[in-house]
């Protein structure tokens, strides 16, 4: 017997601290994708959609996809673009006779009438189908995960690798569950354990540190007989909310008392190691003179500004740690990207190869990384911004950072951009004249996503604290609605 299933896929991680709010606009500037269109441009690369369309093969569905929708991380989505989205997605579940329902959510999604995006999608859809009629949902391992999305999806796996690596292995996952239980072989459910901390210490990077043991724990629980899958989110501290924070979920049946159990010894591995940070976070000056002196025998020195990090919200127009290797007259070096649709607007003026004053970046809150730095630019490029990514992350997946100029000052080649997109894939840099591995100095905006792509040519990496947005510093937030206490605004309990 082969069952009808209804996919889609919706991602926002919505930094609640930004004054960017989220509209259709910002989704269509990342992508909108019809079922079918979506189809073509992600079935066959590494996306969730990609693994539902795995799983569709293997076990022959009628699977229908409505649509894939992404906007970048940016402040809260506003109601009219949620309806927008939702509205399609709980029409096709309500018209059609459906066995399951597949969806890759973020689980990090702020409305600006609700704190729950995911939690919300899937309450209207399940008011209009049968409490029967399974759902499985795949996150990300930065969801900040709600007991209402608990309630409502009965099958949830989040990615298990930060760098994100394995989304269409986890979505293949997830279909694989949703086949047996509309087959009627399990009967699966979800529970979840949870720790007063804004996001697991270390961002749950899995590829050192304390969430390498705890994924190799999941994996082997995952074996066990009931147990369908185990997801370890390290939660989304840019996210003022009242269930914020790391989560522990086993999806399952049986013996739930043990589920539980296991759930809370791992959440309770993540608080007592609370301390155990593996980054060391060096300023903008300090950063600066390490490049200074570094000797780029085996590669470039990575900069990564954690801080002024795109893809989790932040403005990526952070001026501070460009100032600082500009005043120490850094050689053979490039930095990207810096958001400034107005100064791409203004070379665009400009013939190729002439020097023009500009004020970049520092324009949307100076407070956070640093006002707008003067500088005299000589103009090498100008693009539309699009790329293909060939990168673990990104291989052969469309993307773009709108209008876009690379100028140099000094000895920095600098990518300056129209939309705000992190760096995690050399493309970001090639597609646009510049070749990473010949560089000295590489400085990038992200957080650990880079690691996939920039780690292979990297000599050293080293994490920067710009003072921007996604600042690990979190009591610089004006946090108001997270539960208190919790760590690590408040360290006594």
């Amino acid at each position: 017997m082969s069952f009808n299933v209804l996919t889609a896929e919706v991602f926002h991680e919505t930094n609640t601290f930004s004054i960017h709010k989220t509209d259709e606009a910002a989704f269509r500037s990342r992508f909108f994708l019809s079922g079918e269109a979506a189809l073509k441009e992600r079935g066959d690369a590494n996306t969730e959609l990609a693994g539902f369309l795995d799983a569709s093969n293997a076990y022959n569905w009628d699977m229908t996809p409505v649509l894939s929708a992404n906007a970048g991380p940016s402040g809260k989505v506003t109601k009219a673009a949620f309806d927008w989205f939702c509205d399609p997605i709980v029409a096709k579940a309500s018209d059609g006779d459906f066995d399951g329902i597949l969806l890759a959510l973020h689980g990090a999604m702020v409305l600006d009438f609700c704190e729950d995006g995911e939690g919300e999608l899937l309450r209207r859809i399940r008011q209009v189908i049968d409490r029967s009629i399974p759902i499985a949902i795949t996150l990300d391992l930065h969801a900040n995960v709600t007991r209402q999305m608990v309630d409502l999806a009965d099958i949830i796996v989040s990615f298990k690798t930060y760098p994100h690596i394995d989304m269409r292995q986890i979505a293949r996952q997830a279909g694989d569950i949703l086949e047996r239980t509309m087959a009627g072989a399990i009967s699966p459910r979800t529970v979840m354990a949870r720790v007063p901390m804004l996001e697991e210490v270390n961002g749950g990077r899995t590829d050192i540190g304390p969430m390498v043991e705890r994924i190799e724990k999941a994996l082997d629980y995952e074996m066990e007989q009931d147990v369908f899958a185990v997801s370890i989110n390290a939660g989304f501290a840019s996210a003022d909310i009242s269930e914020v924070g790391p989560t522990v979920l086993v999806t399952g049946q049986g013996d739930f008392d043990a589920h539980q159990n296991f759930a809370q010894t791992m959440a309770d591995d993540i608080w007592d190691r609370r301390d155990d940070v593996l980054n060391r976070y060096w300023s903008v000056e300090e950063a600066a003179h390490h490049a200074a002196a570094f000797e780029p025998i085996k590669g470039p020195l990575i900069i990564a500004d954690y801080a002024d990090n795109p893809g989790a919200g932040a403005y990526g127009d952070s001026t501070a740690l460009l100032k600082a290797l500009l005043a120490v007259n850094i050689k053979n070096a490039c930095f990207g990207p810096i958001v400034d649709a107005g100064i791409v607007e203004q070379l665009n003026r400009c013939a190729i190869g002439s020097v023009t004053k500009i004020a970049l970046g520092g324009k949307t809150d100076p407070m956070f990384g640093g006002g707008p730095l003067v500088v005299n630019a000589t103009l090498k490029l100008l693009s539309n911004g699009d790329f293909v990514g060939d990168g673990p992350m990104m291989a052969s997946l469309k993307d773009s950072f709108g209008a876009l100029a690379v100028v140099r000052v000094g000895e920095i080649d600098i990518v300056i951009t129209t939309l705000a997109r992190q760096m995690l894939d050399l493309q970001q840099f090639k597609a646009f004249g510049i070749e990473p591995e010949q560089k000295a100095i590489v400085a990038i905006k992200s957080m650990q996503h880079f690691r996939a792509a920039f780690e292979p040519i990297a000599g050293e990496i080293i994490i920067c604290d710009s003072g921007a947005l996604c600042t690990p510093q979190y009591d610089r937030l004006p946090y108001k609605n997270v539960p208190r206490p919790i760590f690590p605004l408040n360290t006594r309990y």
